[in-house]
């Protein structure tokens, strides 16, 4: 399929059009609002079924070389793409060195709401891709919050010496991977039959809840990009270069290190993405003078709406084109 249906196809989802949809009332400056508890429970929803389906998947498959080469290619990109947005991010002389370790940081970690997205557009274009690649989301989650700190010139506490147990307690404990991991063994263990079990709950209700979820996402994406008045049109633009230069690394590895074809499309599309959850979280205590007016909006108002609206599909045509 070529770039422009693949394009349509994904501009024409639910999911993406209450993403847009909720872009234009935050700009629009609507009293629309879905209620924090409610945003809450729709976000843990979403990743206990991400990871509930990925374990059951698992344990049909068993473990393979796909799985360890997709898992080394997951933890190669996230301590390594910080890397390459840290030194993209050194032109910027304003920033300081904390707040360009802090954005690099998100840029290595992964977004679980774009791995939901993509996962359900992969589904309607009839891509399949590997169960396991839900456990890769969670690995993907930390090892760029530890290049971050290393970015920052810190390995511990500030003017301490030694690990900073506040902030690796943050990153071991953090919500979106603890239940992803948790909901992702659970779905290993119990298999098909506690799919059967629970089968309306993670399946049929999934779709409508991420739409709610994507409509709230706009909102607050819109919100975060009015709000702020630190992101300079350089800055927007590094916010678009960085994920197609994380993508196209991604691919490059999968290639090398013989990660499966159909896995490679989301593999891009994970690379491509930018934390917004679990790396802010971690960075807030690691980090606390980097601004986070500067890393919020351009990971959750520049990247994310990117990602949803035009990069996934993009990132799809690059790995049937591109993937070797």
């Amino acid at each position: 399929m070529d770039i422009i249906s693949l394009a349509a196809g994904n501009l024409l989802q639910p999911a993406v059009l209450f993403f847009v949809l909720g872009l234009v009332a935050g700009f629009a400056r609507s009293d629309l609002a879905i209620p924090e508890g409610v945003v809450k429970t729709m976000a843990l929803y979403l990743m206990l079924c991400i990871g509930f389906r990925g374990g059951v998947e698992a344990a049909q498959a068993g473990l393979s070389a796909g799985f360890m080469a997709s898992a080394a290619v997951a933890v190669l990109l996230s301590l390594g793409i910080p890397v390459i947005a840290f030194g993209m991010l050194s032109r910027f002389r304003r920033l300081d060195r904390g707040t360009r370790a802090a954005t690099a940081a998100h840029y290595g970690s992964v977004s679980a709401v774009t791995f939901a997205a993509a996962g359900e557009y992969l589904k309607v274009q009839g891509v399949a891709y590997a169960g396991y690649m839900a456990a890769i989301v969670a690995l993907m989650e930390t090892p760029a919050i530890v290049t971050g700190l290393v970015l920052a010139g810190r390995g511990g506490g500030e003017g301490r010496k030694g690990p900073d147990w506040a902030v690796i307690r943050e990153v071991l404990l953090n919500g979106t991977v603890v239940l992803l991991l948790g909901a992702f063994v659970i779905g290993a263990l119990t298999g098909d039959q506690g799919l059967k079990r629970i089968d309306l709950f993670v399946n049929p209700l999934f779709q409508g809840v991420l739409c709610l979820f994507l409509l709230e996402m706009g909102l607050v994406a819109a919100r975060r990009l009015m709000d702020s008045n630190r992101l300079s049109p350089a800055l927007v633009g590094f916010g678009l270069v960085m994920p197609l230069t994380s993508m196209l690394l991604a691919l490059g590895l999968c290639a090398l290190l013989g990660v499966p074809p159909e896995n490679r499309a989301l593999m891009a599309i994970l690379a491509a993405s930018a934390s917004y959850i679990a790396v802010p979280a971690a960075m807030s205590l690691a980090l606390p003078k980097a601004d986070a007016g500067v890393y919020l909006p351009l990971s959750l108002g520049v990247t994310f709406p990117f990602n949803i609206i035009v990069g996934i599909p993009l990132y799809l045509w690059a790995a049937q084109h591109l993937g070797g």
